[in-house]
């Protein structure tokens, strides 16, 4: 099962008890999952269809509490790629009414064609109600991405006015929600991990949340500790190709001139860096009489570099002559 299947299964599992809140869930439904059909000449009916049993369940129950009318429950095989269920929950009660409640239908004559899709904002003057339309909104249209591998969360509208005023609705949640259009709908999406945290607590879905929460730890974990092994590594590669160049320039004079016709300072210090090829810096420094620091070790070294680079150049110009 998905991780956005947990989550909306999490969220049918809520109780809601307030008659505003069951219409304001079931107003975001209807307009994310719900088809007007008419039926010959005169009226209408309404179906919802889901892929996911618990939203089924929810559609149904919704259904019931509001209306206490006949709801129609059926179930089909989808096609042979998701090897899954289609639910399609039908209203035979006065869908007429039902679209009134739900602020789908303004005008006092019914005309299908001339619905108000956008987010009827009356309905939603109680905080608990904007939360249950949010809730329905995911429920309807609503997914997520797996967070162990990416952090997405959308909405999908078919109604570029539903898209607007959902994304001013979130916005009162100060979350960044952006709007972009795929094929013939309205995507309203969210990408920042902490973002999609606060959403799941606007639906109550606290597990999931607990669970993205965890997935962000481990992996800022496993951020933390590749950034240090990097770290580590690009200085331990630093470390070596200077100890390289640093025994090469030793090797050059004492070729050339002898480590002997160094100044002491440099002539001890080029034999200990000799006899100890992988040592630090530091640890040169605590081996000279009397100690010296990284710095004073790592200046001692640049001369000795310097002295065997001009040997270098002194060989180069008499080998031209």
């Amino acid at each position: 099962m998905s991780f956005s299947s947990n989550v909306k299964n999490e969220i049918c599992r809520s109780v809601v008890s307030n008659h505003c809140c069951i219409e304001a869930e079931l107003a975001a439904i209807t307009r994310t999952s719900g088809t007007i059909f008419l039926k010959g000449t005169s009226g209408i009916s309404i179906e919802y269809t889901t892929e996911n049993a618990a939203v089924a369940r929810r559609i149904y129950s919704l259904l019931k509490d509001a209306y206490h009318d006949t709801v129609q429950v059926e179930v089909r095989k989808t096609n042979k790629l998701k090897k899954g269920n289609s639910y399609k929950i039908k209203f035979n009660g006065d869908s007429e009414e039902l679209l009134r409640d739900m602020g789908l239908l303004n005008a006092l004559e019914m005309n299908p064609f001339d619905l108000d899709s956008g987010i009827p904002f009356p309905m939603l003057e109680k905080e608990c109600c904007k939360r249950a339309y949010i809730k329905g909104a995911f429920l309807g249209s609503g997914s997520i991405s797996d967070p162990d591998k990416s952090y997405h969360l959308e909405f999908v509208n078919n109604n570029e006015k539903h898209a607007q005023d959902l994304s001013n609705l979130l916005t009162n949640y100060h979350l960044k929600v952006k709007i972009i259009t795929r094929k013939n709908y309205f995507i309203n999406y969210i990408k920042d991990s902490e973002q999609i945290v606060d959403l799941l607590n606007i639906i109550g879905a606290y597990n999931s949340l607990l669970e993205i929460e965890n997935i962000r730890i481990i992996k800022d974990m496993r951020n933390n500790i590749n950034r240090v092994i990097n770290c580590e590594t690009a200085n331990l590669s630093k470390t070596v190709d200077a100890a390289v160049r640093q025994m090469h320039s030793i090797k050059i004079i004492n070729r050339t001139i002898g480590l002997d016709k160094l100044p002491e300072h440099l002539k001890i210090l080029a034999q200990l860096r000799f006899d100890n090829a992988e040592a630090s810096l530091i640890e040169l420094g605590q081996m000279l009489n009397p100690p010296l620091g990284k710095s004073g070790v790592n200046h001692r070294l640049r001369k000795i570099d310097a002295i065997a680079s001009k040997i270098l150049e002194e060989e180069k110009e008499n080998n031209d002559h």
